[in-house]
């Protein structure tokens, strides 16, 4: 095992995972925040390969992984994870990192920006930007928080496959299972396999979709001017939009940009164009 495992407290009072790799050095750390209904396991290769000379965080948001599920559900919105970032900086007196973030990882990223800067010492936005496309957005709500479950972790990949496939034309039978170990786990009440998030999710998500009026987020993606910033986008997303990725461009000047062929929403952070870019990114900040 490359990492070992924690655990914080949220302000109230829920046990909080997150996996921590290598060694405290000079150099900032690096924390890696991650999609919607995903959490630490994602970033296992990545974190890997940047724990060589500095600290690397991946941390499960409440509801997911092997953090506690919150008895209301509410409390899973964009707000309240914020909150929860702030308390695990606070509980390893973290005074600036580069954070890694995936889709609503990016988003938080963001909002933490406009709310403490000073945390920041860069950014990566993984497939995301200060708008999500509608036809994205749907697909989304679409999926959270319904039941599914598989016999196998072998028919739960194919069934991700047929799926998603279209997002990672190139990707083989041996990654699609790797995947879904990450995003399915054992129950062993039904002995079968379920997402590995709570499905409460999705509730949370129709109430917080339906009740309140789209949040400008330009105003938090400005506060990241000044902050080293690398964005990447799937050139098959359908998030992150070709025309919103290019005002972001014109919007923050100096941010870095790459944009990945064969994938969707999102990228894996795998990807050779990315590790280049990535490589000398977070080399600079230290």
């Amino acid at each position: 095992m490359a990492y070992t495992e924690n655990f914080y407290s949220s302000v109230d009072g829920l046990n909080l995972y997150y996996r921590e790799y290598g060694e405290s050095t000079e150099k900032c750390p690096l924390i890696c925040l991650s999609g919607l209904t995903r959490n630490a396991g994602d970033f296992d290769s990545f974190a890997e390969r940047y724990s060589v000379d500095r600290k690397v965080y991946a941390l499960d948001y409440r509801g997911r992984g092997k953090s506690d599920y919150d008895p209301d559900y509410s409390n899973y919105n964009p707000q309240v994870y914020v909150g929860d970032i702030y308390a695990f900086l606070t509980k390893l007196s973290i005074s600036r990192a580069v954070f890694i973030g995936t889709s609503l990882g990016g988003l938080l990223t963001m909002g933490l920006a406009g709310l403490a800067k000073q945390f920041i010492a860069g950014v990566v936005l993984n497939d995301v930007g200060p708008e999500v496309n509608q036809d994205g957005g749907q697909r989304i709500l679409d999926y959270v928080g319904k039941d599914i479950r598989f016999d196998s972790l072998e028919e739960a990949a194919m069934e991700q496959k047929s799926l998603y496939g279209a997002a990672y034309p190139d990707q083989s039978d041996e990654d699609w299972l790797s995947q879904s170990k990450i995003t399915f786990r054992f129950d062993e009440e039904a002995k079968n396999y379920r997402f590995n998030y709570d499905l409460n999710l999705g509730k949370a998500l129709a109430e917080q979709f339906s009740n309140n009026e789209p949040i400008d987020l330009w105003p938090f993606f400005r506060e990241l001017n000044g902050i080293p910033t690398l964005a990447i986008r799937g050139a098959l997303s359908d998030v992150l939009s070709a025309e919103v990725f290019e005002r972001m461009k014109k919007e923050n000047p100096s941010m870095e940009t790459v944009v990945l062929q064969n994938r969707g929403h999102v990228p894996q952070l795998n990807e050779p164009p990315a590790l280049e870019k990535l490589d000398k990114f977070i080399a600079r900040i230290r």
